[in-house]
This record gives C-alpha cells, sequence and structure tokens, in this order.
C-alpha cells in the first residue's frame, strides 16, 4: 500500500513527461511540404558536382542571395535532363510557364536579427554545414515546420524542445550564435546583429 502513491505518481510524470515532449511538439508545428522536391545529393554529388555557392551566391554587394531564383534551375533545367517526376514537375509547372517556385525558408530569422553570410562564409571561412548540417547531402527535402505560435521553423529552435542537440548546426537561435561566437573568441554587442 504504501508505494501505491510513488507507482501513481510515477505513471502520472511518465504520463504528463510523454505528453509534454511528444504529443506538445506534433501540436506546436504545423507540416507543410515544400511545392517541390530537390535532392541537394544530386547537385552536389559526382555526377553534377556543384558547390552551395553555385545556388546559393552572393550579390556583387555581398548580400546573399538566399534560395535561388527560378532563373538559377531553369538555366540547367530548361528540358528535363533524367527521367525523375520531381525534375519534369520543375519544368511543367515552373521553368516553361517561368512561375517562381515558392520555397519555405526553413532558417529565416526575425525581422529585427541581421545576418551576413559573407561574414561568415568568406571572410570566417565558416562551411556552411556549421549551420546548415548536412542538408547539403540530403536526398529529399524535409517538410517544412512552423510554429503555430511564433510563425517561425522548427529549424530556428532546434530538433529537440529541450535544447538538447543533434549537432552545433541544430538551431539557430541567438544562443546558438553566441556560443559559436565565443567558442571563436569573436567579441560581439547587440547591434552587430539587431539593426
Amino acid at each position: 500500500m504504501k508505494h501505491r502513491g510513488v507507482v501513481i505518481f510515477m505513471i502520472g510524470l511518465t504520463a504528463a513527461l510523454a505528453i509534454g515532449w511528444l504529443a506538445f511538439p506534433a501540436v506546436l508545428y504545423e507540416r507543410i511540404e515544400q511545392p517541390l522536391q530537390l535532392s541537394h545529393k544530386v547537385h552536389t554529388g559526382e555526377n553534377v558536382g556543384l558547390a552551395c555557392e553555385e545556388c546559393h551566391s552572393f550579390r556583387e554587394d555581398g548580400s546573399f542571395t538566399g534560395i535561388p531564383k527560378l532563373e538559377k534551375c531553369a538555366s540547367c533545367h530548361m528540358q528535363t535532363l533524367g527521367n525523375s517526376p520531381e525534375e519534369k514537375r520543375l519544368v511543367d509547372e515552373f521553368v516553361t510557364p517561368n512561375r517562381e517556385i515558392p520555397w519555405l525558408a526553413y532558417a529565416a530569422q526575425p525581422q529585427n536579427a541581421y545576418f551576413s553570410h559573407i561574414r561568415h562564409v568568406k571572410i570566417a571561412e565558416i562551411p556552411c554545414e556549421r549551420c546548415h548540417g548536412p542538408h547539403g547531402s540530403s536526398d529529399h527535402l524535409d517538410a517544412f515546420q512552423r510554429n503555430r505560435i511564433s510563425g517561425y521553423s522548427k529549424t530556428i529552435w532546434g530538433t529537440s524542445l529541450s535544447g538538447i542537440k543533434a549537432g552545433p548546426w541544430d538551431g539557430m537561435k541567438m544562443d546558438d550564435c553566441s556560443h559559436c561566437h565565443n567558442e571563436r573568441k569573436v567579441t560581439e554587442s547587440c547591434l552587430t546583429c539587431h539593426k
């Protein structure tokens, strides 16, 4: 009888944790499929061999272009090159009618945060994988997961609500940036990133 209270407490605690760590994230994040599937692995692999910067490039003024515009894709895909149904969709639904692909940006930062890709990639020579993980070798695009409360991508928070990281690239919150700056002994102030 004495242990019954402990058992009931443990069952309740386990149920609460399961709801908090499993059910809550499922409700918190809305999954939206990207408008088109893309294999980074095919584009960066041996057959094609593109570097990240060939599609995700910098303008002459040093600003980052972000997700490539249709003209970048169309430069190679005016016609289908293989037999992929997704490539056929790319040509038929986007390239031929000259319609931009409405990609959802996993790493879009809040409007009050300024991030300079050129300062990190070109000057500090930080590889893309440090912040974006193995995304460049992925065979498909994950669904975009939008936080129903904040509107931000799950990529910004990280894969775990607990803050336990799968790698240094897992999360793009201010603490993640500050941690990287501290590792590299880079001084920062609020106005460095918030303009």
